[in-house]
């Protein structure tokens, strides 16, 4: 029987991890990928982290695991298939659930949802056929695959801007493919952007159809204002549109909103006693390394003071 259980192990986790060994509890953390870090470890660079300009987002990553590790935290590689309430507990008595894996099931008093959020799709022809042939979500994983070839990147958001500026360092031609006529990114990377000479910004359009035979040879482009559909010749696309909470598992379990945010204000507590979240599948206005981190801090400040007084 555990304290505490984590789910996932990007900063919010790990900075979860760490609060939780420096509070003495008894803890896991259960993540299914093979390398800690959630979404960081694919950033080429990250430059608005306090103290660290310009550090490399796996770099950044491995140091929050080695932080982790260094204090004793347990890892468990699993995925997790459930959570369920086996005893909900009382004013005295501390609740239990069970985490179900695939590698096993753990019995804990609380439990920090710490399990991020994944890439948005496009859904549209040939976007799920040419993954991994010309279809990519990570600009620092597959960018290099295209040296001296020509790309697109579908967006207009930070993640979008960010990984047209990194393509544009070794791809020919970068096209930055956006559906509005003015960028979401922040001021000071728009400013990068258009200063850079390989990369054209195609507004007010979006992609209809990926096409290829073997791998992408080019995409269909709508104009959402005259509705013009033309090709545009390319060796690859990015596909930067947003992000997905990924929550499925526990929508039963606790409140979301409709787009399957976990419902918390800053301690972290959900609609289900002893059961907190933290980083990027909260329900927030910021989304961004120093939030997650933080979210990891007061969900396990909530986990204490939830246990303060309770029989386990």
């Amino acid at each position: 029987m555990y304290d505490l259980v984590i789910i996932g192990s990007g900063p919010a986790g790990l900075s979860a991890a760490v609060y939780a060994k420096r509070a003495g509890l008894n803890m896991i953390i259960i993540e299914k990928n093979p390398v800690s870090g959630g979404q960081i470890i694919d950033t080429y660079e990250v430059d608005n982290y306090l103290g660290i300009p310009g550090v490399n987002g796996f770099d950044l990553g491995m140091k929050f695991r080695e932080h982790a590790d260094k204090l004793g935290a347990e890892f468990v590689d699993a995925t997790v298939t459930g959570v369920e309430c086996v005893d909900k507990g009382s004013d005295t008595k501390a609740p239990v659930y069970k985490v179900v894996t695939d590698n096993g099931e753990f019995e804990t008093h609380t439990v920090i949802l710490a399990t991020g959020a994944h890439h948005s799709k496009l859904q549209i022809p040939g976007e799920e056929e040419f993954i991994g042939k010309g279809v990519s979500y990570c600009a620092t994983c597959d960018g290099a695959f295209y040296r001296g070839k020509v790309t697109a990147v579908n967006g207009g958001g930070d993640v979008a801007v960010e990984d047209a500026i990194f393509l544009s360092r070794f791809c020919s031609k970068v096209y930055l493919i956006h559906r509005r006529d003015e960028l979401r990114a922040t001021k000071i990377l728009q400013e990068e952007l258009f200063g850079l000479d390989n990369i054209e910004v195609i507004w007010d359009s979006v992609v209809k159809e990926i096409k290829g035979e073997d791998k992408v040879t080019h995409l269909v482009v709508e104009n959402v204002k005259n509705k013009e559909t033309n090709n545009l010749d390319v060796d690859g696309i990015f596909v930067a549109i947003g992000i997905v909470p990924s929550t499925d598992l526990f929508e039963n379990l606790i409140d979301c909103d409709e787009k399957g945010y976990v419902i918390a204000s800053e301690d972290g507590a959900t609609s289900a006693p002893g059961i907190f979240v933290a980083g990027d599948s909260r329900k927030k206005r910021l989304r961004q390394i120093v939030t997650a981190v933080a979210d990891g801090a007061n969900a396990v400040t909530s986990v204490q003071d939830f246990l303060v007084g309770k029989e386990k």
